[in-house]
């Protein structure tokens, strides 16, 4: 049985975990917390480059992912290689992730947020609701998968859930001094900076921790919805 974890980041693809949340899961690592993160899909459509082939892309992806996992201090990845753009609210992909929850028993998990509205992907969207739904009630709930129980992975209960991406912010941690690790990781996303069409992330990402810092004491800020679990 794996150690238990202290935060469960789930993310639809790689890079997305380091956008929404890098500098803060560098944050917790500094602080000594057990950090693993779970990518639902290897983001192998992730492209606009008509010469590269989707296992070839899958496997340049997860390995951006393990580098920039490292330099976050990530203890450990999981892929879950669930088709890119294919994610589905379905019973199998929600007893994946609340076998995951029983087996690191985190007291926090950080997701994409599954509720804003018009454009947005929906792989994201989707895995949003589905760690909800396994988060409460199935990953609390003996009778929910009750095979999981001949695994002796017995219910847990989540703390806390915290959204990036969110249109409905409440709560925001302070990265400044782990800014330069989140950009650090996310240049490890190689294959998907390009694509930005600039040499380095540093500076639009610098004014969005920027804005999302106004108000607080600190210069730049990672904003989440934030949801206390009392059930």
């Amino acid at each position: 049985m794996p150690c238990p974890a202290d935060v469960l980041v789930i993310s639809p693809h790689p890079d997305d975990a380091e956008i929404g949340a890098g500098g803060s899961i560098a944050q917790w690592c500094r602080e000594g917390k057990q950090v693993v993160l779970v990518v639902c899909t290897s983001g192998e459509r992730g492209t606009t480059d008509r010469t590269v082939l989707p296992e070839q892309l899958a496997r340049i992806r997860e390995q951006e992912q393990h580098e920039a996992a490292k330099l976050l201090g990530v203890r450990e990845v999981v892929f879950l290689r669930y088709p890119d753009q294919g994610l589905e609210d379905s019973p199998q992909f929600r007893r994946d992730i609340v076998k995951l929850l029983r087996l690191y028993r985190p007291a926090t998990v950080v997701t994409c947020d599954p509720y804003r509205r018009y454009l947005y992907h929906r792989d994201h969207r989707i895995t949003g609701q589905v760690v909800c739904d396994a988060v409460f009630p199935f990953a609390r709930d003996h009778l929910a998968y009750p095979e999981l129980l001949q695994e002796g992975l017995e219910p847990h209960k989540v703390a806390e859930l915290l959204f990036w991406a969110s249109e409905d912010i409440n709560y925001r941690i302070d990265i400044t001094p782990t800014f330069e690790i989140k950009v650090a990781a996310l240049r490890c996303h190689a294959s998907q900076v390009a694509g930005l069409k600039m040499e380095d992330p540093s500076e639009w990402v610098r004014r969005h921790c920027a804005g999302m810092a106004a108000g607080e004491s600190f210069a730049l800020a990672e904003a989440f919805h934030r949801i206390e679990i009392t059930h």
